[in-house]
């Protein structure tokens, strides 16, 4: 089975993480501010503050910014539920914008039509490995004086217009182990606001700055130097790794490109894709739905994911939650009955890239 993804560390990881046994410093430490730097430097910001988790990133960005009962957070229907989480954790009420489907991202025309008297942030995701349109996310963001929280948990490396996913506000990122670039468990949050950058130290060592000297209510959202060590040795060859995503995408757009009823996934103009998922869509016309073709796929040997089957707000736990505001996003909910992830990773093999291509023209066909 050719896998949706693929983990695997090198021995210079094996080596890193041993140094950092050997060391006896397995919490925060120097392995987590060297892995602060090496990501700010990617990123292009001049902070990156590690956290926990990607939820976490999400949670100690909205946090910092003091939101108050009431305060809405506008965002995409179409994410994973941690965006979602994050926002109710904070305290706030989440609002939904519908998404374009060239880029599954937030669409801004219709995100200034839902932007109300209550609107705080504005929080794009940039799913996929793709950022949002933040040519015009941004100056809506400006003319309203909302903050701008940039879910990039799979973005890292991702540029518009020549700019890194995650130095347009505060960036959130995800270390997840299936991640483009992982610890395990992980996040980062990236930020060129020297203030904000304390802040979020402060707050993610329970609200000290000094031992047992408290500034603010904070948590225990630290990561440790060992999973800064699995990290550290990725961001050395990274941009290695996502050409050759990119050259695996490529090859499955080419191979692909003439299938009916498959709506292939792009890089846009003006945007560095860095390919963390190849989704598809099925036309609304096609002779086989997503299901169908994720099972033919499996059964001939490639596994496929779907990211994500519902919008975040259509489950029972959020539809009558009084901090989750649903208006229709019949693009998003569209999508989500008809998209399914191939896989991309870095691992893949030209024979790989051959046998999915065979495997999806096959599907669609039988």
């Amino acid at each position: 089975m050719i896998a949706i993804s693929s983990i695997s560390f090198g021995e210079d990881v094996e080596r890193e993480v041993l140094d950092t046994l050997r060391s006896g410093m397995v919490a925060q430490g120097p392995k987590v501010a060297r892995f602060e730097e090496g990501f700010a430097e990617l990123v292009g910001t001049r902070h990156a503050v590690a956290v926990n988790s990607g939820t976490t990133a999400l949670i100690a960005a909205l946090r910092v910014l003091d939101l108050q009962p009431g305060d809405e957070v506008l965002t995409t229907p179409f994410t994973f539920v941690a965006t979602l989480n994050a926002i109710l954790d904070a305290g706030a009420t989440a609002r939904f914008a519908d998404i374009g489907e060239a880029d599954f991202a937030i669409d801004p025309d219709v995100a200034e039509q839902c932007v109300n008297e209550r609107t705080r942030v504005l929080m794009p995701v940039h799913l996929y490995g793709q950022t949002a349109d933040m040519g015009a996310l941004m100056p809506l963001a400006e003319s309203r004086g909302l903050a701008v929280v940039e879910d990039a948990a799979q973005a890292h490396g991702a540029t518009f217009d020549g700019r890194g996913a995650g130095s347009f506000g505060l960036g959130c990122f995800s270390f997840y182990a299936t991640k483009n670039l992982t610890t395990a468990e992980g996040g980062m949050v990236t930020t060129d606001d020297d203030a904000v950058a304390d802040r979020l130290r402060v707050l993610r060592n329970q609200g000290m700055r000094r031992r047992y000297e408290y500034e603010m209510a904070g948590q225990n959202f630290r990561m440790t130097d060992l999973q800064a060590s699995l990290g550290l040795p990725q961001l050395g060859s990274y941009l290695q790794q996502v050409e050759s995503r990119r050259r695996n995408a490529e090859a499955l757009r080419t191979g692909l490109k003439d299938v009916e009823g498959l709506v292939l996934p792009s890089e846009l103009a003006g945007r560095g894709h860095v390919w963390h998922q190849f989704t598809v869509v099925l036309a609304p016309d096609a002779a086989i739905d997503r299901d169908t073709l994720a099972r033919r796929l499996g059964d001939r040997g490639v596994g496929s994911g779907v990211y994500y089957p519902r919008t975040v707000y259509d489950y029972d736990c959020y539809r009558e939650h009084p901090r989750v505001i649903v208006s229709p996003t019949p693009i998003a909910t569209s999508v989500a009955r008809r998209c399914l992830s191939i896989p991309v990773h870095a691992a893949l093999s030209t024979d790989d890239v051959d046998r999915i291509v065979a495997a999806v023209r096959e599907a669609m066909e039988a």
